[in-house]
């Protein structure tokens, strides 16, 4: 029902948005030619369309770069078209209001000769052209560059009980990897490369190591071996990473691709913590690292047990959580009797999309998460929100850019 529904909005926006063009056109001496040329286009993002659903349908374990690029104009190109016709739909409004004005106005005109339906104004349209293009050589500037434009972001939290032999202590925090979504080998390397500059006490990954299939991170698992910290990286499973969003053989073989993505963590050096809990000491003081596995609101599953992983924990041990989905903070750790200091999450990526310049940070995202793209307190507890390291779905970003904390 979703798909039709959305495939009979498609076929509105794509003939709506080519009669706008047409009368944006009408009268010039490019028209037949411009005509032409917008159909071509719109017939090309069919192509990218296909590839979308195909990849959906068949979850390919390697992404290629014109794959990438083809579905990534496909979504470029209907947020142009969707913002082109709100400026005609808007004119068509105020065309229909007017000729109504006039007809109703007419049949209390003895000198009426009939009312002619007001063309369109182009000058509207030229405005949504114009405003229309933004975000789409934005977003063809996301699916090119953006979506490998690491940002290194630095956060300093002051907390009164953290042990005084960890003053200065430096965590990178990365998320959401989606090694499935990756088409170019050379930036990864570079945002690993990255990371190993910040010359980081402890690296912690908060889970969705790939999109579907743990086979997808082998090709690049001889370079995140190499990520570099004074006292290791922990790790914790995301939504993606139990293969719940793929059609498998069997119950066997999905159990077996989980197992297999474990000890990929554990090949590149990944401490991977399960509802668990690892220790480190540093000058006779210690911090206690906690994983849990993901938990979401549903649709998302429910496998993360915070009880279980705090056991043997101490109530004054200053605590690190990993959590992959930001709700997990609201609904439980805030609540539970146990003090969390730090809790590290991801999972939304901030959209891919949106805003941020210094004092003011927007994405669509927003309105489904609260606590969406950095850093939150409450009750003398910090989370920070990861905005990815990688890419899902649409394969770019625009404004939220891949991020190493």
């Amino acid at each position: 029902m979703r798909i039709t529904f959305f495939f009979v909005f498609l076929f509105v926006v794509d003939v709506y948005s080519y009669f706008g063009v047409k009368a944006l056109l009408k009268g010039s001496e490019y028209q037949k030619i411009g005509r032409y040329t917008y159909l071509s286009i719109l017939v090309f993002s069919y192509v990218g369309l296909v590839l979308l659903i195909k990849y959906f349908t068949t979850h390919p374990l390697q992404a290629s770069p014109w794959r990438n690029l083809i579905i990534g104009f496909t979504f470029s190109f209907l947020v142009f078209k969707i913002v082109f016709i709100l400026f005609i739909f808007i004119d068509d409004i105020f065309r229909f209001l007017n000729f109504g004005f006039r007809f109703i106005s007419s049949l209390f005109s003895q000198s009426a000769n009939g009312v002619a339906y007001p063309e369109r104004r182009k000058f509207i349209g030229q405005i949504g052209l114009g405003i229309a293009a933004i975000p789409f050589l934005s977003m063809l500037y996301g699916i090119t560059k953006g979506k490998y434009n690491f940002k290194v972001i630095n956060i300093k939290i002051n907390f009164t009980n953290l042990p005084e032999a960890f003053n200065g202590f430096k965590v990178i925090h990365i998320s959401d990897i989606h090694a499935g979504s990756f088409d170019s080998l050379e930036d990864v390397k570079r945002g690993i490369d990255l990371i190993n500059q910040q010359q980081a006490d402890l690296i912690c990954f908060t889970g969705d190591l790939v999109n579907n299939d743990s086979r997808e991170i082998e090709p690049f698992m001889s370079d995140f071996k190499k990520l570099k910290s004074n006292f290791g990286i922990y790790s914790s499973l995301g939504n993606h990473d139990y293969g719940d969003y793929k059609h498998w053989d069997s119950k066997e073989a999905k159990q077996q691709n989980l197992e297999r993505l474990c000890k990929h963590h554990q090949t590149m050096g990944f401490n991977l913590l399960r509802n668990e809990n690892l220790t480190i000491e540093k000058d006779g003081e210690k911090l206690t690292v906690i994983g849990v596995e993901n938990w979401g609101k549903p649709p998302f599953p429910q496998y993360g047990n915070l009880d279980k992983a705090l056991i043997n924990v101490g109530e004054n041990d200053f605590k690190i959580l990993l959590s992959h989905d930001p709700t997990h903070w609201d609904f439980k750790v805030l609540k539970h009797p146990i003090n969390i200091d730090l809790t590290l999450s991801g999972h939304t990526h901030g959209m891919q999309f949106g805003v941020e310049i210094p004092g003011y940070k927007w994405s669509p995202i927003k309105y489904f998460y609260p606590r969406w793209a950095g850093l939150y307190n409450e009750a003398n507890q910090y989370l920070n929100v990861n905005r990815g390291f990688g890419f899902l779905g649409f394969p770019g970003r625009v404004g939220i850019w891949p991020e190493i904390t």
